[in-house]
């Protein structure tokens, strides 16, 4: 069985959990504000504990790669890295988006035989998100794209989607998707409780990656963050 530690932390969530054969055993994470630096290592020692086991113990570390805020995702990334080399354990890279998407779809309530899409967002601050679109089996029919909802944008992007005809339910959800309540919306569309990102998303994705032995370059590995960041430079001289 696969022990997989999980780590969230590509929004304003910080989430902790660890996974045995797919399943989650431990679970720790701080919603109240964005405390990645200060509190992430503490969330993993609790899961830890809560599963009974040492670092040692696991069999792989697997992050939500993005996209996201670029701190944030810094700081998961750095801490799965350190774990990985200093105890020689294999590094799984889960894409946010598409954790997002297979959570709405699992979630879907069973019974309705009509085609189904699912739209992640994630919220890129004023009227943008970063979005894309995946099909019933988790493929990716749009790829990942920063997305200004305004006037009729949402819409228009829509009418390009494959596979999106008449009939067809566009499952959107993430912590972006309260921005399409002021934009005109084509009719098909089902908003997920699944808003917030969580290790609860993705732990049968990270079970299932171990078990195709897809890893991530310990060295090389770089999370999405789908923009750089902006960072500015003084107006005077500093000295």
């Amino acid at each position: 069985m696969a022990k997989i530690l999980l780590l969230e932390t590509a929004t304003e969530i910080c989430s902790t959990g660890i996974s045995i054969d797919g399943t989650l055993v431990a679970l720790a994470e701080e919603t109240e504000q964005p405390k990645h630096a200060e509190r992430l290592t503490l969330l993993i020692q609790d899961c830890t504990r809560q599963a009974g086991l040492t670092l040692a113990d696991l069999d792989a570390v697997a992050i939500s790669g993005g996209p996201g805020s670029y701190t944030a995702l810094r700081v998961g990334t750095s801490v799965a890295k350190g774990i990985c080399y200093a105890l020689d354990k294999p590094l799984i890279a889960v894409d946010t988006l598409l954790a997002l998407a297979d959570a709405s779809l699992t979630n879907l309530p069973p019974g309705n035989a009509t085609p189904v899409l699912a739209m992640p967002m994630l919220d890129a601050r004023r009227r943008e998100v970063w979005t894309a679109v995946f099909n019933a089996g988790r493929r990716a029919v749009v790829p990942a794209q920063p997305l200004v909802l305004e006037h009729d944008l949402f819409e228009k992007f829509m009418q390009d989607v494959p596979q999106f005809t008449p009939g067809t339910r566009l499952v959107v959800s993430g912590n972006g998707a309260i921005k399409l309540e002021s934009v005109p919306i084509p009719e098909g569309v089902v908003f997920s409780p699944v808003r917030t990102c969580s290790v609860r998303h993705f732990q049968d994705l990270a079970e299932r990656f171990f078990q195709q032995s897809d890893f991530q370059n310990i060295t090389y590995y770089e999370p999405f963050y789908m923009k750089s960041p902006n960072i500015t430079t003084p107006n005077k001289p500093l000295f």
